[in-house]
């Protein structure tokens, strides 16, 4: 099914190219400016097996968009100067954000030097217990315990389930159906309940793969020192905040945002909700972000910026370089605003 609607998306944005319609909707949906977000830039792997590509883009990807957004005339800038202009109602320039999330090495190692390239600001979004190592990157370490093993046997919200991961086909659909079924699940606990018990059952450790790939303290504070790199607040467990109590959910803003700031000596300022989707963030959330003294909080819906986006600083849409649709001919698609302003029914802001 999502390899379906990968198709079905990848062919609109196709349409929208051969067709030239991008070209003729970008006066009226491109807006002022654009969110990225990014998660991972490395380089492509061969693996048969990657339930998680949409979450990469490779170094190259990332330059030609950087290139792409220079030709266009549209400024590169911080999230500061994405608040001080919505703020101050200042448009007469189209800008761009670039933002990645979680904090992974790769950013450092990868995407930084392709932004120093084009003397690109960009803003990293810190989830805490991931730098401090305890975090669980649960997709990931998902990803890596199918790709293990040829049967998977789990109890899952009452659910007896025996999936076949034998093949590159197999496991990926059990993925989908285990991923979909534990983002389901209605309380706040029971997404890492249940991969608790997953990885007990077949020996793997929950927290390994956010020491191997996220960037701890040590290093993030020499990150962090670059003048290019804006450090933003990811929340403490990357937990879905809409699933949690209102405490527990405002606990998750200003507890990341202290522990960040007394680890790297910095303000934060801005805030991107974990997986940010309608089911993970809404109206609640948007509304303790304002008032625990965010400037700026972005979602993961899909848009691009407009005047209107002035009025909910803390609901700010972004656009996705997703890691399935690399494609450089696609890039004036993707800034065109054609593809959000079709995804949204044409709406401009989606904040409620």
């Amino acid at each position: 099914m999502k390899h379906f609607r990968h198709n079905i998306i990848r062919a609109g944005l196709e349409a929208l190219y051969y067709t030239g319609a991008h070209r003729v909707l970008r006066p009226i949906f491109s807006g002022i400016g654009t969110v990225f977000m990014l998660h991972n830039v490395r380089p492509a792997r061969a693996d048969s097996f990657q339930p998680n590509r949409h979450l990469e883009v490779t170094p190259d990807f990332l330059r030609a968009t950087l290139r792409h957004l220079r030709e266009l005339g549209i400024d590169l800038v911080p999230m500061d100067e994405l608040h001080r202009r919505l703020r101050a109602r200042d448009f007469s320039r189209r800008f761009a954000c670039i933002t990645l999330d979680d904090g992974y090495r790769d950013n450092r190692d990868f995407a930084l030097p392709v932004f120093e390239e084009f003397g690109a600001p960009f803003t990293v979004f810190v989830t805490s217990d991931f730098a401090e190592g305890t975090g669980r990157l649960w997709w990931v370490t998902l990803e890596r315990l199918i790709a293990a093993q040829s049967r998977i046997d789990v109890s899952i919200d009452g659910q007896e389930l025996h999936l076949d991961t034998a093949t590159p086909e197999a496991k990926q659909a059990a993925f989908d159906r285990l991923h979909d079924l534990l983002r389901s699940l209605p309380n706040g606990g029971d997404l890492d309940a249940a991969m608790t018990a997953l990885c007990l059952r077949y020996g793997i450790d929950e927290t390994a793969a956010a020491r191997e790939l996220c960037l701890p303290w040590n290093e993030l504070r020499s990150f962090a020192a670059h003048p290019l790199v804006t450090i933003g607040a990811h929340g403490i467990t990357h937990c879905m905040l809409r699933r949690q109590t209102e405490l527990v959910a405002a606990h998750e803003l200003t507890g990341s945002r202290a522990r960040i700031q007394d680890e790297l000596q910095q303000a934060v300022d801005h805030l991107a909700y974990p997986y940010g989707d309608r089911a993970s963030a809404g109206p609640r959330e948007f509304a303790i972000a304002q008032a625990v003294g965010y400037k700026t909080a972005v979602t993961t819906r899909p848009g691009m910026m407009f005047a209107d986006c002035a009025d909910h600083l803390t609901a700010l849409p972004r656009v996705s370089l997703n890691g399935h649709y690399q494609d450089d001919r696609l890039l004036p698609v993707l800034t065109s605003g054609a593809a959000t302003a079709m995804w949204n029914g044409f709406r401009r802001v989606a904040a409620a």
